[in-house]
Protein backbone atom coordinates (compact mmCIF):
# COMPACT_ATOMS: atom_id res chain seq x y z
CA UNK A 1 0.00 0.00 0.00
CA UNK A 2 1.56 3.46 -1.26
CA UNK A 3 -0.58 5.27 0.74
CA UNK A 4 1.60 6.52 4.17
CA UNK A 5 4.32 4.95 2.86
CA UNK A 6 7.55 6.54 4.12
CA UNK A 7 11.17 5.82 3.62
CA UNK A 8 12.73 7.46 7.44
CA UNK A 9 11.19 5.62 9.74
CA UNK A 10 13.13 7.58 12.65
CA UNK A 11 11.29 9.44 15.69
CA UNK A 12 8.28 7.71 14.26
CA UNK A 13 5.40 7.31 17.18
CA UNK A 14 4.12 4.04 16.14
CA UNK A 15 2.19 3.37 19.61
CA UNK A 16 -1.90 3.41 19.70
CA UNK A 17 -3.17 6.81 20.15
CA UNK A 18 -5.60 7.39 23.04
CA UNK A 19 -9.32 6.12 21.76
CA UNK A 20 -12.11 8.89 21.41
CA UNK A 21 -14.15 9.41 24.23
CA UNK A 22 -17.30 8.39 22.32
CA UNK A 23 -15.71 4.74 21.76
CA UNK A 24 -17.28 4.48 25.68
CA UNK A 25 -20.83 5.41 24.61
CA UNK A 26 -20.76 2.81 21.88
CA UNK A 27 -19.49 0.34 23.57
CA UNK A 28 -21.89 0.67 26.35
CA UNK A 29 -24.60 0.54 23.74
CA UNK A 30 -23.84 -2.65 22.06
CA UNK A 31 -25.82 -5.54 22.94
CA UNK A 32 -24.45 -8.26 24.88
CA UNK A 33 -22.75 -11.19 22.61
CA UNK A 34 -24.26 -13.88 22.44
CA UNK A 35 -21.77 -15.93 20.62
CA UNK A 36 -18.11 -15.86 20.52
CA UNK A 37 -16.15 -12.76 18.52
CA UNK A 38 -15.48 -13.48 15.18
CA UNK A 39 -11.65 -12.51 13.78
CA UNK A 40 -11.30 -12.49 10.14
CA UNK A 41 -7.46 -11.93 8.87
CA UNK A 42 -6.36 -11.55 5.54
CA UNK A 43 -4.37 -9.94 2.90
CA UNK A 44 -4.54 -8.17 0.23
CA UNK A 45 -4.82 -10.56 -3.07
CA UNK A 46 -4.37 -14.13 -3.95
CA UNK A 47 -2.27 -14.06 -6.95
CA UNK A 48 1.51 -14.10 -5.48
CA UNK A 49 3.57 -16.51 -7.41
CA UNK A 50 6.13 -15.66 -4.63
CA UNK A 51 3.94 -17.87 -2.04
CA UNK A 52 4.00 -21.38 -3.90
CA UNK A 53 5.98 -23.62 -1.45
CA UNK A 54 5.94 -21.80 1.69
CA UNK A 55 2.22 -20.67 1.61
CA UNK A 56 0.77 -22.45 -1.45
CA UNK A 57 1.70 -26.16 -2.36
CA UNK A 58 4.34 -26.29 -4.42
CA UNK A 59 3.05 -26.53 -7.85
CA UNK A 60 -0.03 -24.64 -7.24
CA UNK A 61 -1.15 -23.59 -10.78
CA UNK A 62 -2.18 -19.86 -10.67
CA UNK A 63 -6.34 -21.03 -11.53
CA UNK A 64 -6.28 -22.65 -8.07
CA UNK A 65 -4.93 -20.15 -5.96
CA UNK A 66 -7.95 -18.44 -4.48
CA UNK A 67 -8.67 -22.01 -3.01
CA UNK A 68 -4.65 -22.35 -1.91
CA UNK A 69 -5.44 -18.85 -0.53
CA UNK A 70 -8.80 -19.73 1.30
CA UNK A 71 -7.13 -22.49 3.16
CA UNK A 72 -4.41 -20.05 4.89
CA UNK A 73 -7.00 -16.61 5.34
CA UNK A 74 -10.44 -16.22 6.17
CA UNK A 75 -11.21 -13.12 4.20
CA UNK A 76 -9.42 -10.96 1.90
CA UNK A 77 -9.37 -7.40 1.29
CA UNK A 78 -11.05 -7.64 -2.27
CA UNK A 79 -9.05 -4.60 -4.61
CA UNK A 80 -10.47 -5.89 -7.54
CA UNK A 81 -14.10 -4.69 -7.26
CA UNK A 82 -12.19 -1.33 -6.93
CA UNK A 83 -11.68 -1.39 -10.29
CA UNK A 84 -14.62 -3.62 -12.31
CA UNK A 85 -18.12 -4.33 -11.10
CA UNK A 86 -17.88 -8.80 -10.78
CA UNK A 87 -20.60 -10.61 -12.47
CA UNK A 88 -22.49 -13.43 -11.38
CA UNK A 89 -20.33 -16.03 -12.68
CA UNK A 90 -17.30 -14.67 -10.79
CA UNK A 91 -18.99 -14.54 -7.39
CA UNK A 92 -20.54 -17.49 -7.65
CA UNK A 93 -17.12 -18.82 -8.63
CA UNK A 94 -15.70 -17.26 -6.03
CA UNK A 95 -17.91 -19.04 -3.50
CA UNK A 96 -17.33 -22.20 -4.80
CA UNK A 97 -13.63 -21.83 -4.42
CA UNK A 98 -13.45 -20.82 -0.70
CA UNK A 99 -13.99 -22.84 2.83
CA UNK A 100 -17.67 -22.37 4.45
CA UNK A 101 -15.98 -19.73 7.20
CA UNK A 102 -14.14 -17.51 4.09
CA UNK A 103 -15.73 -13.92 3.77
CA UNK A 104 -15.30 -11.37 1.06
CA UNK A 105 -14.47 -7.71 2.17
CA UNK A 106 -15.26 -6.04 -2.08
CA UNK A 107 -13.95 -2.22 -1.58
CA UNK A 108 -16.44 -0.39 -3.78
CA UNK A 109 -15.62 0.76 -7.63
CA UNK A 110 -13.44 3.67 -7.86
CA UNK A 111 -16.03 4.94 -10.68
CA UNK A 112 -18.44 5.02 -7.41
CA UNK A 113 -16.06 6.13 -4.47
CA UNK A 114 -13.58 8.41 -6.92
CA UNK A 115 -16.58 10.27 -8.74
CA UNK A 116 -17.47 13.43 -7.53
CA UNK A 117 -21.31 12.87 -6.89
CA UNK A 118 -20.24 9.36 -5.58
CA UNK A 119 -22.00 7.14 -8.29
CA UNK A 120 -25.64 9.52 -7.49
CA UNK A 121 -27.94 9.78 -10.05
CA UNK A 122 -26.39 7.03 -12.13
CA UNK A 123 -27.16 3.11 -11.79
CA UNK A 124 -23.47 2.19 -10.41
CA UNK A 125 -24.33 1.70 -6.96
CA UNK A 126 -27.83 -0.55 -7.39
CA UNK A 127 -25.56 -2.33 -10.00
CA UNK A 128 -23.27 -2.74 -7.61
CA UNK A 129 -24.95 -3.84 -4.35
CA UNK A 130 -26.93 -6.54 -6.54
CA UNK A 131 -23.83 -8.44 -7.97
CA UNK A 132 -21.93 -7.97 -4.87
CA UNK A 133 -25.21 -9.76 -3.01
CA UNK A 134 -24.28 -12.53 -4.66
CA UNK A 135 -21.83 -13.65 -2.59
CA UNK A 136 -24.47 -14.31 0.00
CA UNK A 137 -23.24 -16.10 3.27
CA UNK A 138 -19.63 -15.30 1.97
CA UNK A 139 -20.23 -11.27 1.79
CA UNK A 140 -18.42 -9.85 4.58
CA UNK A 141 -17.76 -5.94 5.37
CA UNK A 142 -17.79 -4.05 2.16
CA UNK A 143 -15.35 -1.16 1.92
CA UNK A 144 -15.62 2.94 0.52
CA UNK A 145 -11.82 4.23 0.03
CA UNK A 146 -12.53 7.80 -0.13
CA UNK A 147 -10.10 8.83 -2.52
CA UNK A 148 -6.89 11.57 -0.75
CA UNK A 149 -8.96 14.78 -2.35
CA UNK A 150 -11.97 14.29 -0.48
CA UNK A 151 -12.31 16.80 1.51
CA UNK A 152 -14.49 17.12 4.51
CA UNK A 153 -16.29 20.07 3.08
CA UNK A 154 -18.08 17.27 1.47
CA UNK A 155 -20.18 15.42 4.20
CA UNK A 156 -23.16 16.28 2.57
CA UNK A 157 -22.46 14.24 -0.78
CA UNK A 158 -21.03 11.18 1.28
CA UNK A 159 -24.59 11.28 3.19
CA UNK A 160 -26.36 11.33 -0.03
CA UNK A 161 -24.22 8.15 -0.64
CA UNK A 162 -25.27 6.43 2.74
CA UNK A 163 -28.54 7.86 2.17
CA UNK A 164 -29.13 5.25 -1.00
CA UNK A 165 -26.83 2.41 0.26
CA UNK A 166 -28.44 -0.52 1.18
CA UNK A 167 -28.35 -1.29 4.58
CA UNK A 168 -28.26 -4.72 4.00
CA UNK A 169 -24.74 -4.67 3.52
CA UNK A 170 -22.22 -3.67 5.94
CA UNK A 171 -19.86 -0.87 5.05
CA UNK A 172 -16.90 0.70 6.41
CA UNK A 173 -15.50 3.95 5.29
CA UNK A 174 -11.52 5.03 4.99
CA UNK A 175 -11.13 8.02 4.99
CA UNK A 176 -7.65 10.24 4.01
CA UNK A 177 -8.22 13.86 3.45
CA UNK A 178 -5.75 15.78 6.40
CA UNK A 179 -8.35 17.89 7.41
CA UNK A 180 -10.67 15.47 8.74
CA UNK A 181 -8.06 14.60 11.48
CA UNK A 182 -7.13 18.25 12.19
CA UNK A 183 -10.30 19.57 12.95
CA UNK A 184 -12.14 17.84 15.89
CA UNK A 185 -15.36 19.05 14.98
CA UNK A 186 -14.96 17.69 11.00
CA UNK A 187 -14.19 14.66 12.51
CA UNK A 188 -16.95 14.21 14.94
CA UNK A 189 -19.45 14.91 11.79
CA UNK A 190 -17.71 12.11 10.47
CA UNK A 191 -18.59 9.67 13.27
CA UNK A 192 -21.95 10.86 14.22
CA UNK A 193 -22.96 10.64 10.24
CA UNK A 194 -21.63 6.85 10.07
CA UNK A 195 -23.08 5.88 13.61
CA UNK A 196 -26.47 7.58 11.89
CA UNK A 197 -26.63 5.37 9.59
CA UNK A 198 -24.79 2.22 10.93
CA UNK A 199 -21.42 2.27 8.98
CA UNK A 200 -18.02 1.32 10.57
CA UNK A 201 -14.99 2.92 10.31
CA UNK A 202 -11.83 1.41 8.63
CA UNK A 203 -8.66 2.26 10.89
CA UNK A 204 -5.19 2.53 9.17
CA UNK A 205 -2.41 2.04 10.74
CA UNK A 206 0.56 3.09 8.48
CA UNK A 207 4.03 4.57 9.42
CA UNK A 208 3.77 8.18 7.44
CA UNK A 209 0.29 9.17 8.02
CA UNK A 210 -0.45 8.52 11.98
CA UNK A 211 -3.76 10.92 12.00
CA UNK A 212 -5.63 8.52 10.00
CA UNK A 213 -4.77 6.13 13.03
CA UNK A 214 -8.19 7.82 14.26
CA UNK A 215 -9.77 4.31 16.80
CA UNK A 216 -13.05 5.76 16.43
CA UNK A 217 -15.83 2.77 16.75
CA UNK A 218 -18.79 3.36 15.65
CA UNK A 219 -20.72 0.39 15.42
CA UNK A 220 -19.70 -3.10 17.07
CA UNK A 221 -17.27 -4.17 13.43
CA UNK A 222 -13.98 -2.85 13.38
CA UNK A 223 -12.13 -2.70 10.08
CA UNK A 224 -8.31 -2.10 10.61
CA UNK A 225 -5.29 -2.25 7.91
CA UNK A 226 -1.92 -2.58 9.05
CA UNK A 227 0.88 -1.64 7.10
CA UNK A 228 4.18 -3.16 8.12
CA UNK A 229 7.64 -2.43 7.17
CA UNK A 230 9.05 -5.80 5.95
CA UNK A 231 8.74 -7.50 9.50
CA UNK A 232 10.72 -5.47 11.56
CA UNK A 233 10.63 -5.22 15.20
CA UNK A 234 8.58 -2.65 15.39
CA UNK A 235 6.01 -4.45 13.21
CA UNK A 236 5.12 -7.11 15.89
CA UNK A 237 5.48 -4.89 18.81
CA UNK A 238 2.51 -2.85 17.24
CA UNK A 239 0.60 -5.88 16.37
CA UNK A 240 0.89 -6.82 20.48
CA UNK A 241 -0.33 -3.33 21.06
CA UNK A 242 -3.58 -4.51 18.75
CA UNK A 243 -3.78 -7.57 20.45
CA UNK A 244 -4.27 -5.74 23.36
CA UNK A 245 -6.58 -3.15 22.29
CA UNK A 246 -8.65 -5.93 20.51
CA UNK A 247 -9.06 -7.49 23.72
CA UNK A 248 -10.22 -5.30 25.54
CA UNK A 249 -13.05 -3.71 23.04
CA UNK A 250 -14.45 -7.53 22.93
CA UNK A 251 -14.58 -7.60 26.46
CA UNK A 252 -16.89 -5.01 25.67
CA UNK A 253 -19.44 -6.38 23.50
CA UNK A 254 -17.32 -5.80 20.16
CA UNK A 255 -18.72 -8.16 17.67
CA UNK A 256 -16.56 -8.73 14.65
CA UNK A 257 -12.89 -7.54 13.30
CA UNK A 258 -11.30 -7.16 9.61
CA UNK A 259 -7.88 -7.40 10.32
CA UNK A 260 -5.58 -6.68 6.83
CA UNK A 261 -2.46 -7.39 6.97
CA UNK A 262 0.30 -5.13 4.56
CA UNK A 263 3.50 -5.39 4.16
CA UNK A 264 6.14 -4.13 1.03
CA UNK A 265 4.92 -5.79 -2.30
CA UNK A 266 2.21 -7.97 -0.15
CA UNK A 267 5.30 -10.97 -0.09
CA UNK A 268 5.21 -10.58 4.19
CA UNK A 269 1.51 -10.10 4.80
CA UNK A 270 1.02 -13.92 5.49
CA UNK A 271 4.23 -13.96 8.03
CA UNK A 272 2.73 -10.59 10.14
CA UNK A 273 -0.82 -12.92 9.72
CA UNK A 274 0.33 -15.79 11.52
CA UNK A 275 2.11 -13.84 14.66
CA UNK A 276 -1.07 -11.80 14.74
CA UNK A 277 -3.23 -14.93 14.51
CA UNK A 278 -0.89 -16.97 17.32
CA UNK A 279 -1.54 -14.01 19.83
CA UNK A 280 -4.61 -13.49 19.11
CA UNK A 281 -5.68 -17.30 20.22
CA UNK A 282 -3.26 -16.74 23.18
CA UNK A 283 -4.99 -13.58 24.10
CA UNK A 284 -8.54 -14.56 23.41
CA UNK A 285 -8.99 -17.87 23.35
CA UNK A 286 -12.55 -17.87 22.93
CA UNK A 287 -12.71 -16.46 19.88
CA UNK A 288 -13.06 -17.22 16.41
CA UNK A 289 -10.16 -16.72 14.51
CA UNK A 290 -7.88 -18.55 11.43
CA UNK A 291 -4.46 -17.47 10.26
CA UNK A 292 -2.15 -18.86 7.98
CA UNK A 293 0.10 -21.84 8.63
CA UNK A 294 3.65 -22.07 6.59
CA UNK A 295 3.75 -25.36 4.15
CA UNK A 296 7.21 -26.37 4.86
CA UNK A 297 6.02 -26.76 8.63
CA UNK A 298 2.79 -28.37 8.52
CA UNK A 299 4.53 -31.22 6.20
CA UNK A 300 7.20 -31.45 9.11
CA UNK A 301 4.54 -32.37 11.52
CA UNK A 302 3.93 -35.93 9.56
Amino acid sequence: MKFGKTDNLSGIDFSLPTEPERNRLILDNLPARNSPPKIFIGATGWGMKEWIGKWYPKGTKQKDFLKAYGKQFNTIELNTTHYRIPNISLTEKWKSETPEDFVFCPKIPQTISHSREMGLNTDRIEIFSREIKNLEEKLGCCFLQMPPYFKSDRIAVLERFLSEWDNGIPLAIEIRHEDWFQNKKEFQQWILLLEKYNISTVITDVAGRRDVLHMGLTTDIAMIRFVGNGLIPSDFSRIDEWVEKLSHWFENNLKTVYFFTHEPDNILAPDLAVYLADKLKEKIPHAQVRGPRNIEQQISLF
